[in-house]
């Protein structure tokens, strides 16, 4: 806004309507998300449970929250947010902790990243993405050293890569690098922790077997059909049969047990399998739209503690996206990545729906030119 007043554009603040372009595409995606879970997820829930709607009916509540968090958040000035960013971060930080616990923490499939509170089983590290983006927010939108920034950035991606959770220390490292070039840092810093972070990535790869595993998986799918590449050669298989126009909403053969992770890291494999390859990128174009009007909220934003908070949920969102899809066209090696409002999990939903009510609100309160 300062190169704006140099330039003699003249501006005013404008207390408007919401975006409500962004509106109808987060619920839009919400809806959409709660069809495919009903679809992909009825042979593993009746399985389990006997029930072929019982993680519907779980997403459906997580849904109702999220969409509370969303209009809450959506008429609760953003501002005053901004004293919450330093307990937030506390609290999203212990919480890493204690999920490293033994009993605390609950392991999944070798991955221990959650805290079981009585029936409800809550993932800090999604925490830790909103408010690792509100503390920056705020911390950058009146400082610039990098120390404070590097020791942070580090300190959760430790404890989220304890998990083990790479994508997700991915997405935070990304997020926070985003947020601080938007801060105005030198370009020779982001250059620097840039470089720094794909080294430390290759470290952290081929110091773990799975991982590395994963990596030559992704180098030759072919190998092991029947263990390591099982799950990309089901997903790319998935892909492969949808065709242009797909095989029509509750035809797909991959959910019976032949993918896994059908309801929730995979569920894109799914959805290009039933509304083909059309379909698929009419969801990528409703994704990209999405992005497109949350740095359009961020540009526009009154002051800076809003265009970098409103870049730092878009730029999350955004790079969750990237690695899901990525992972699952297999362009990247397969990762532990939800995709945002459509996989099943109601931690993701529901932080992702608030921080898109964040959104909505710094739309509100836009800067235009005269």
């Amino acid at each position: 806004m300062r190169r704006l007043k140099q330039n003699k554009i003249s501006l005013k603040l404008s207390h408007q309507k919401a975006d409500w372009l962004l509106i109808l595409l987060v619920l839009g995606l919400t809806v959409f998300g709660l069809i495919m879970i009903a679809n992909a997820s009825v042979v593993e829930a009746y399985r389990d449970f006997g029930d072929k709607l019982y993680y519907f009916k779980l997403q459906l509540q997580w849904a109702g929250l999220g969409l509370i968090g969303f209009i809450l958040a959506s008429f609760f000035n953003y501002r005053r947010l901004k004293s919450l960013a330093v307990p937030l971060l506390i609290v999203s930080l212990i919480s890493l902790g204690l999920v490293l616990v033994p009993g605390l923490g609950t392991k999944i499939m070798g991955a221990q990243r959650w805290l079981a509170i009585g029936a409800f089983r809550f993932q800090p590290a999604e925490l830790a993405k909103l408010a690792f983006v509100f503390y920056l927010a705020a911390f950058m939108s009146q400082k610039k050293s990098p120390w404070p920034f590097l020791i942070l950035l580090t300190l959760l991606i430790g404890l989220v890569i304890l998990e083990p959770d790479l994508g997700t220390a991915v997405i935070i490292a990304a997020t926070g690098l985003v947020v601080y070039f938007a801060s105005g840092a030198p370009l020779l810093w982001l250059g620097l922790l840039g470089i720094l972070g794909f080294l430390s990535g290759l470290g952290l790869i081929f110091s773990s077997p799975y991982r590395k595993e994963r990596v030559l998986t992704f180098l030759d799918p072919s190998r092991d059909p029947l263990g390591a590449s099982y799950h990309i050669r089901q997903i790319l298989l998935a892909l492969g049969s949808g065709g242009l126009f797909g095989l029509g909403l509750g035809q797909s053969r991959q959910k019976y047990e032949y993918l896994p992770a059908a309801a929730t890291d995979s569920i894109f494999a799914i959805m290009a399998e039933e509304i083909g390859f059309i379909g698929a990128l009419v969801i990528i174009f409703v994704f990209l739209l999405l992005i497109w009007r949350g740095f359009k909220i961020a540009k526009e934003a009154p002051d800076k503690f809003g265009t970098l908070l409103a870049t730092g949920i878009i730029s999350w969102i955004g790079f969750q996206t990237l690695i899901n899809l990525s992972a699952i066209v297999a362009l990247v090696p397969l990762t532990g990545v939800p995709l945002p409002f459509i996989s099943y999990g109601g931690s993701s939903l529901i932080l992702i729906m608030t921080a898109s009510g964040i959104l909505v609100n710094i739309s509100k309160q836009k800067v235009v030119e005269k």
